[in-house]
């Protein structure tokens, strides 16, 4: 295939320069555009952009250049847009609040709309619904129903005192939402096929810790597979190739998870294939089938298809863009019209719709518009051994323009702790580096992504080899000349959170400041909380890796930062936001209370409306802004 020609325009638009660096809001504020998709004949793209604060929803007609809608959200919390046919959109947003029908009830809710773009009106998919909340479980899946688009969402019906997810499909234009599946008390969900058939379900029996699925078989069911999984669940995957295939994933041989798959056809199912880390499906518009796969392989996007000329047609779009780190947005029902977001490393990330009839590429906005190409910090991967001889990686940004010699350093670990950091643009790593300092992400033991082992090494880790390995970066770095080991601070959210705290009480004598936000202080605390909350699936994942089996072991208290507010020796900085569900408010408020308590210096920042994900502009650009002014006043990047 000819190689695709980027327009003129498209460079303009990235070639400007302002004289000045960019104040931190360019950074903080909400993304200018959230997400970009194509519509399923690709006659239009609808864009969700923000003023940094409010986002508005946009549909651009692209014969015509016409804007067909343009939709105020407000601040809502937008979780997902998507294409449902090309006259309707769904759209999915959360709010945090408690409902009082359910035991502990306090959490992030979700609710879906449908948008008419042509009449201009929006409904609730739940409006004329049996389900006894208004909420959705999960993500809308959108199939073609007796010839058109419908809408199929997951509710939530009470029998007696205990809520069952319900199946119900929702007509577009009328609103009429009619049950298609009653589950049982241990369902959590479905698959369907191209039609919106029901052809496969999940369970977890929470009381055995067992996990099932059962696939159709004529006019009844059968039990395809089963697993007693009090931690790494199996999960159902989705439609595989065809429309009578299900893929599921569920650990193997060597503890590797293997994508598996059974069928209603009666014909024998595929070997089981392992997964590589991060694995993700590629589905076809509509109809949900597999077409490939994808996956982070390093530091190296892979995405792999069936279809020769999608491989072919994706290698095109690549190399359009030699250098920049390409991901799929959004396609047509054809997978002629493409949208992906380019990741320039030099000139940030960017929306873009791939023509693969016409070859050409249409710039259509870049993800943090008030940024320029000067004000994008260079990236580069990092790798060192931690002390006991483990391997490492990770990134380090410097300043642009900046010799990167005896530079201040910002640690700045992940949260999780089972995920990673990934290379390419990171606002918050960005902003910080644009201030003068040098910011340092470690792909610390316990990360994901980056093999079973390297995950497993993590374990019985959390606050001991996990928290040194941030150390011996700074270390690493020191060695080589590139930092000054004398200014370094650390900031992180969430586990990140923790291990600043961590940096100031347990891992000591490496850093001049540390600002936890939404971070752990007492563990025990917090796996308490987990088992009033029920979750023992979530007790478990978070006994995993700090090593302790129950709540009476001693090492919860060793490793809780809470319990060691005597060795701390330099200021610290916490964040919190009053609506988050993931760590509770009361885990800074009990740090602040015991640091006063000791005659630490501190500040405790509490922010209304603000959740785990930091999704709202306002409180979002006020976290980096009292980040970096406690940073520079405390280890001056000069």
């Amino acid at each position: 295939m000819a190689g695709l020609r980027v327009t003129l325009a498209f460079f303009l638009a990235l070639s400007a320069a302002p004289a000045n660096a960019a104040p931190l809001s360019a950074f903080g504020r909400l993304p200018t555009i959230e997400d970009a998709s194509i519509s399923p004949s690709g006659h239009a793209v609808a864009l969700v952009v923000t003023d940094g604060e409010k986002r508005t929803l946009v549909v651009r007609d692209l014969a015509t250049g016409s804007v067909t809608l343009r939709g105020l959200l407000g601040t809502k919390k937008i979780r997902n847009v998507q294409w449902a046919g090309d006259r309707h959109m769904v759209l999915v947003a959360s709010t945090t609040t408690r409902d009082f029908l359910i035991q502990n009830g306090f959490r992030e809710w979700y609710f879906a709309n449908i948008i008419d773009i042509e009449k201009k009106k929006i409904r609730s998919v739940m409006a004329t619904s049996k389900a006894d909340l208004d909420a959705i479980y999960g993500m809308p899946t959108v199939r073609v129903y007796q010839g058109k688009p419908a809408v199929f969402v997951k509710g939530f019906v009470f029998v007696g005192n205990t809520a069952r997810l319900t199946l119900f499909r929702v007509d577009l234009d009328s609103g009429v939402n009619r049950v298609v599946e009653s589950g049982s008390e241990d369902t959590i969900g479905w698959t369907l096929d191209a039609s919106g058939a029901p052809v496969a379900e999940e369970f977890y029996a929470r009381g055995s810790k067992t996990w099932s699925m059962r696939v159709r078989e004529g006019a009844g069911w059968r039990e395809a597979a089963s697993a007693v999984a009090p931690l790494d669940r199996p999960y159902m995957i989705g439609l595989g190739r065809d429309n009578a295939s299900i893929l599921y994933a569920q650990k193997g041989q060597n503890d590797r998870w293997d994508w598996r798959e059974t069928r209603t056809d009666g014909r024998p199912p595929a070997e089981p294939v392992p997964a590589m880390d991060l694995q993700g499906s590629l589905r076809a518009a509509l109809d949900g089938r597999l077409v490939g796969q994808y996956t982070l392989a390093g530091d190296d996007d892979s995405y792999t298809f069936f279809d020769p000329s999608d491989q072919a047609a994706w290698k095109s779009i690549v190399d359009a863009f030699p250098g920049d780190r390409v991901q799929l947005q959004s396609w047509s029902t054809n997978r002629r019209l493409v949208v992906v977001l380019v990741d320039s490393r030099t000139r940030g990330p960017a929306f873009v719709l791939v023509n693969l009839l016409t070859r050409k590429a249409e710039y259509l906005g870049a993800q943090f518009g008030d940024l320029e190409p000067e004000d994008i910090s260079p990236q580069q991967p990092v790798r060192f051994k931690a002390a006991d001889g483990l391997e490492l990686s990770g990134y380090l940004t410097t300043p642009r323009g900046q010799q990167p010699k005896d530079l201040p350093l910002i640690v700045f670990p992940h949260g999780g702790p089972a995920v990673r950091d990934m290379p390419g643009f990171d606002w918050w790593a960005q902003a910080m580096a644009s201030r003068g300092y040098a910011v340092l992400q470690v792909n610390f033991r316990g990360s994901s992504g980056l093999g079973v082992k390297f995950l497993e090494a993590g374990y019985g880790q959390w606050g001991r080899k996990m928290q040194t390995d941030l150390s011996d970066g700074v270390r690493y770095l020191a060695g080589q000349g590139l930092i000054d080991p004398k200014r370094v601070c650390i900031v992180g959210a969430s586990y990140g959170g923790y291990a600043a705290l961590a940096g100031a009480t347990l891992d000591t004598g490496v850093y001049r400041c540390a600002v936890s936000v939404a971070g752990l202080s007492d563990l025990r605390r917090f796996v308490a909380g987990a088992r009033v909350d029920s979750d023992e699936f979530a007790l478990r994942y978070w006994n995993r890796f700090m090593g302790a089996d129950d709540l009476k072991d001693p090492s919860l208290v060793e490793i809780s930062p809470v319990t060691h507010v005597d060795r701390v020796t330099i200021p610290v900085l916490m964040i919190h936001g009053k609506d988050d569900t993931v760590v509770p408010l009361e885990q800074s408020r009990i740090m602040a209370t015991a640091l006063e308590r000791a005659g630490k210096p501190f500040e405790l920042i509490v922010q209304n409306g603000a959740d785990h994900w930091l999704s709202r502009g306002d409180t979002r650009l006020q976290t980096l802004t009292a980040t970096m002014a406690f940073v520079e006043k405390h280890n001056p990047p000069n």
